[in-house]
């Protein structure tokens, strides 16, 4: 973040300040009292079960310059500045706001039901041929997170890709308010938040909501496969990504190397690209197509274009490979999990060439009247595929082993992953693959750490 002043903030969140002690500028906003760092801005918040209020003398005592505030402390420090607003989060929302119009630079923002993180990487890593990249880190896409990466901002950056999910109607807009994109892409239209949101038509509902914000002459880049994407007409330049003849980003010539990722070709109307993919999955190259659409866009030539490409690294618990001892290997993709994503996986591990095929399937969150039938189509896609074991985990798993079950495949079903842990470790025997795949509550992160902890890493 680039220094700015008490005046500068007290304008752009429209508060009031209760004394004129303190510095006279702030290097960073901080809304965790546990991670203060000298010379910030703490912005208390106020949850279900805490209120930050609570921690502001803690958090001026580890160092910080001064606290928003919706109402004012009992004791006010003579060293400290304090500006009081209505409301802390709204407030955070006006700062970052504001600071973003500091920055005259390329703002691109993702949002979809599946693979919007993957699709926030690859579009980074492809634009970092060229340019330095501010982008979301870790699960930064809320409410809280969207406006801290914005505040991370620094005159160095020549570009920024900004990931916002969502749950609920207008929480989309919102965070669309602070980023103001001048590049708008859907990664597709899925189930997950359909508890929320009714339907299908529903969550394109809440996805278009990036439109609001996008620049008038900004540009929309989309999955041109998805079938209600594709209903869209949009009054913005629109780059249609994917293999189908009506898209104007074309992928063809697919050839999949398993977990080793892929090769594809990628004509647009400027050029043509063939791609090295490092990350398994088909459903990669909508990711890859899509940054080649924004690099083209933005300005990279070729090379940039292919070597960026080639430099994604998958992040987090989203389709990591990991290699054990005995030629087994986990496909650890339990960071989250909803129908399409689950069917996804499932077909990768489907393509592998090991001996023995595992998958581990627990609960898919937020679905709604959609649950069960979810879970059971999963299962039962699982033995379509030719799975030779499926291990089924938790309360609404026990739909995901009657799936296999009834299509003739093998399961295990558990309703807790503690239970499973003895029986997986047994069968994981030598060259098999395992598929790890849950809802994040699920917690199956534990289950790869015992694996590679029972098993060692590859030599």
């Amino acid at each position: 973040m680039e220094e700015i002043s008490i005046q500068q903030i007290l304008e752009a969140v429209k508060g009031k300040r209760l004394n004129q002690a303190g510095d006279g500028t702030v290097l960073s906003v901080c809304t965790d009292s546990r991670k203060i760092t000298p010379g910030c801005l703490f912005v208390p918040l106020k949850g279900e079960r805490f209120d930050g209020h609570d921690y502001i003398e803690r958090a001026l005592e580890r160092g910080a310059s001064g606290t928003l505030c919706a109402q004012p402390p009992r004791e006010i420090r003579e060293d400290r500045f304090y500006i009081q607003v209505e409301d802390t989060r709204l407030a955070l929302k006006d700062l970052a706001s504001w600071y973003r119009g500091q920055f005259d630079i390329p703002v691109v923002q993702v949002t979809g039901s599946v693979g919007k993180t993957t699709t926030k990487e690859m579009v980074a890593a492809t634009l970092s041929a060229r340019y330095k990249v501010l982008k979301t880190p870790e699960n930064f896409n809320n409410d809280i997170g969207t406006p801290l990466t914005l505040l991370s901002l620094e005159r160095s950056h020549q570009a920024a890709v900004i990931e916002t999910g969502m749950n609920h109607f207008g929480e989309i807009r919102y965070l669309g308010e602070m980023v103001r994109p001048d590049i708008a892409v859907i990664s597709n239209i899925g189930d997950a938040h359909i508890e929320f949101l009714g339907s299908r038509q529903g969550i394109l509902q809440a996805k278009c909501e990036i439109f609001d914000n996008l620049k008038q002459d900004g540009t929309a880049v989309l999955d041109g496969d998805d079938a209600l994407l594709g209903t869209l007409e949009l009054p913005f330049e629109t780059l249609r990504c994917g293999k189908s003849e009506r898209c104007n980003v074309r992928v063809s010539e697919i050839l999949d190397n398993g977990v080793n990722g892929l090769i594809c070709r990628v004509e647009t109307g400027r050029d043509a690209y063939v791609l090295e993919i490092p990350a398994p999955g088909e459903h990669m190259v909508y990711s890859a197509s899509m940054a080649v659409a924004i690099g083209e866009k933005l300005g990279l030539n070729r090379e940039e274009i292919i070597r960026g490409v080639a430099s994604y690294e998958p992040t987090g618990s989203r389709m990591r490979p990991v290699h054990l001892s005995g030629e087994r290997t986990i496909l650890d993709d339990c960071y989250n999990a909803n129908p399409q994503s689950v069917a996804a996986a499932l077909e990768i591990l489907a393509k592998t060439g090991s001996g023995r095929k595992i998958a581990v399937l627990g609960d898919m969150g937020e679905l709604g009247d959609l649950t069960d039938q979810a879970h059971y189509n999963m299962g039962a896609l699982a033995a379509m595929l030719g799975i030779d074991q499926v291990f089924a985990i938790g309360q609404k798993a026990q739909k995901i082993a009657d799936g296999v079950a009834s299509s003739g495949g093998e399961v295990l079903y558990f309703p807790v992953k503690e239970a499973a842990l003895p029986e997986l470790e047994r069968q994981f025997t030598e060259e098999s693959t395992m598929l790890v795949k849950a809802s994040h509550a699920m917690h199956f992160g534990d289950i790869v750490k015992q694996l590679a902890n029972a098993f060692g890493t590859a030599q």
